[in-house]
């Protein structure tokens, strides 16, 4: 779903966790963090490895706002 007027209130409202959403976040933390550990361990420093990891950490981000925001963004 865009964001849209009618629903910006809630894309930028902090939602505190419920129900079983701390065991989902750990859950897609635990496995970015695996990856990230992969990434480091099987490339060589420089620009493109922060890159991947970077893109890994925005991935748990957006990850986390979908469990968050119950996917409505």
């Amino acid at each position: 779903m865009p964001v849209t007027k009618e629903n910006l209130d809630d894309v930028f409202t902090y939602h505190a966790p419920k129900d079983d959403q701390p065991t989902r976040y750990a859950n897609i933390r635990t496995a970015c963090k695996a990856a990230a550990a992969a990434i480091l361990d099987n490339t060589e420093k420089g620009a493109d490895q922060q890159a991947a990891i970077r893109h890994i950490r925005e991935a748990m981000m957006t990850a986390n706002a979908s469990i968050a925001t119950n996917n409505a963004v």
